[in-house]
């Protein structure tokens, strides 16, 4: 940080305290510590430090309250810790952005993990807030020019959208993250990285955002390695910080990788207070807990921007209808599916069109626009349906002219799909009608030249 200003650090100094509030250590059990002597002066969710006698500080979140003690989760080891050991109070679960953020990689708390010092906002703001009320919130914005010929086209993305992008591991999903990370129109990018590999971080933000990505970026990272605890608040971290732009007036544009490592998260912290499991292992709190995290984004009222969020989600074996994919996928706007047969066979991104949805159509497109989207859904459609036969050698061209049509036309929309369309939503849908003569003279009206 080359130049603050004295004013900059006046929330700083604003937030120190003369003294705290100590309780003890009075039992340490399996991965909690119940402490005394702070039950008055606390609430849920607060944050406490924990002092070994041995000198090592260590975080953690309070679970639990009753008359006379709390139980609290450590963030860190307690390799060490004694009975009588100080726990500080530090004050409530907050975090408190400020716009020179931008550019920057942040931790769950605040902190900055890139190598230099950062800056806290003047206004702290809840973690885990509460949504617009849906009685004032705006409806969808305009379509939004994603730099993908796929996303330009047969699947909009809209300004406030929630889209959720469910892939298996090694399909491509964080490159297409990143390339929507790049190729979105928005005025802020905020990325939550959750439980990513420490070895992914930087690359992510050195070879697929890069410097002219991370202008308009804030990264909030909290890898693998971390305790549940960070892990569950990197996602509410960064929520936090695209809605304080948002309230500046801002579009931001919301990426979530991912709500799985979230939802795991969560269910250990659930599990270490008794929560019973119940989906799969899950309890009962983690639907709860991923809708009011998705709610959180969207479209926003009179005097804010809007939150475009996409939301990723590891399937294992593409089985869509295990427990997270299936709460996301009934809160959400939308969902794109990443496929590996397609990934195997070299086209990327993976998408598999028929099994992706997006929840602004028909609206976000013209009439001319929904029947060429329509008419290559059914072509693409026809030939999956007869994809075995036609490979196999069996279908006998002229039998069907939708087949021979699906068949003519498929490597073209194939290769449409995978497509870098930076030139625009124009060009996309232009290039798209050329695959499909009779559709080309309806589009040219909508588009003049």
């Amino acid at each position: 940080m080359t130049h603050v200003d004295l004013t900059d650090l006046l929330p700083e100094v604003a937030r120190l305290e003369t003294s705290k509030w100590v309780g003890r250590i009075r039992e340490i059990g399996r991965g909690t510590l119940c402490v005394a002597g702070l039950s008055n002066r606390v609430g849920l969710g607060d944050l406490v430090e924990i002092h070994s006698h041995s000198g090592a500080v260590v975080a953690g979140e309070v679970l639990q309250i009753d008359d006379e003690n709390l139980i609290v989760l450590p963030d860190g080891v307690v390799d060490g810790l004694r009975i009588d050991d100080a726990v500080h109070h530090l004050g409530k679960n907050e975090i408190a952005p400020h716009s020179s953020w931008l550019g920057r990689i942040i931790d769950p708390y605040g902190k900055a993990i890139d190598g230099s010092e950062i800056l806290s906002g003047a206004v702290a703001k809840p973690l885990r807030g509460a949504p617009i009320n849906p009685s004032n919130r705006r409806g969808f914005g305009q379509r939004l020019e994603t730099g993908l010929a796929v996303f330009n086209t047969m699947l909009p993305l809209v300004r406030g959208q929630r889209i959720g992008l469910f892939a298996g591991s090694g399909v491509g999903k964080s490159t297409l993250l990143g390339r929507l990370a790049t190729g979105v129109q928005a005025d802020v990018v905020v990325i939550a990285m959750i439980g990513e590999r420490g070895r992914e971080v930087r690359e992510f933000v050195e070879k697929i955002l890069g410097k002219t990505g991370m202008e308009r970026a804030v990264v909030v990272a909290a890898t693998s390695d971390q305790s549940p605890l960070a892990r569950r608040r990197c996602a509410w971290a960064g929520m936090a910080v695209a809605e304080f732009f948002r309230d500046q007036g801002q579009h931001v544009l919301f990426l979530a990788d991912s709500v799985t490592r979230f939802a795991d998260a969560h269910r250990e912290v659930a599990l270490a207070i008794g929560e019973p499991a119940t989906l799969r292992g899950y309890p009962p709190s983690t639907a709860y807990e991923i809708t009011a995290l998705c709610e959180r984004a969207g479209t926003g009222f009179e005097f804010t921007g809007d939150i475009t969020a996409i939301f990723s989600v590891l399937v294992a074996g593409s089985e869509m209808d295990e427990p997270v994919a299936d709460i996301l996928r009934g809160v959400l706007d939308g969902h794109i599916v990443l496929d590996r047969e397609i990934a195997e066979r070299g086209r990327f991104p993976s998408i598999d069109l028929l099994r992706s949805v997006s929840r602004s159509l028909p609206l976000a497109a013209s009439v001319q626009e929904n029947e060429l989207i329509g008419r290559a859904r059914r072509l693409l459609g026809s030939y999956e349906q007869n994809q075995m036969m036609i490979r196999a050698g069996l279908y006998t061209a002229g039998t069907d002219a939708e087949i021979d049509e699906a068949i003519a036309v498929w490597p073209k929309l194939d290769n449409f799909i995978a497509a870098n369309e930076l030139s625009g939503i124009r060009e996309s849908f232009e290039r798209l009608a050329g695959f499909l003569p009779e559709h080309s003279e309806n589009l040219n009206e909508h588009f003049p030249t």
